[in-house]
């Protein structure tokens, strides 16, 4: 599914704490993650919002962490076991046409992509493998990067994510980003 990758060695920076002050991942994560939920970090990169999701889904709950790259894989592991929510993540390393989730038909609470559209070339394709996962009423949450990702670029994304069944929520305001809450219909 990759279009444009984000290198490995990035993941440092983005799981960076000064990060926090601009993208609080409870701050946004809080309203749509809580106890015993599936939820999935699709680029999840080496966790910056894994790791929180999987505090906030509690012992019960499960994050279906998925990217293509092994390293950023093998380093979310770590950082998960150090953190000690190991237990409640599931990572995953996903290949170029697929999240390879499909053993999750209708069983995902919450999704998450953040930064991570823009890097696809199949987008539809890929909604249409995260609305397959989703609950019904199951949400999605998107945010792309500004000065990466142009405004008409996300509101074609967001259009697209409408076409192949999705309804918007909301749209949260996320530091530096364009970002959009989509519900399955």
């Amino acid at each position: 599914m990759s279009n444009k990758l984000c290198p490995w060695w990035m993941g440092y920076m983005l799981a960076n704490p000064l990060r926090k002050i601009t993208q609080d991942p409870d701050k946004i994560l809080n309203a749509y993650v809580s106890q015993n939920m599936k939820v999935l970090d699709i680029g999840c990169a080496m966790g910056f919002f894994s790791l929180p999701m999987a505090r906030l889904v509690g012992d019960q709950g499960r994050v279906i962490c998925v990217d293509l790259q092994d390293r950023m894989i093998e380093n979310l592991v770590k950082k998960a076991k150090k953190s000690g929510v190991y237990h409640r993540i599931e990572a995953r390393t996903c290949s170029p046409d697929s999240l390879g989730i499909d053993d999750m038909k209708g069983a995902v609470d919450f999704a998450l992509a953040f930064a991570v559209i823009h890097e696809v070339k199949d987008k539809e394709r890929l909604f249409t493998e995260i609305i397959g996962v989703l609950k019904p009423g199951g949400k999605l949450m998107i945010a792309e990067p500004k000065g990466h990702v142009t405004e008409k670029d996300f509101r074609d994304t967001v259009m697209l994510a409408q076409r192949t069944g999705f309804s918007i929520a909301k749209w949260p305001n996320i530091g530096r980003s364009y970002s959009v809450l989509l519900i399955r219909q």
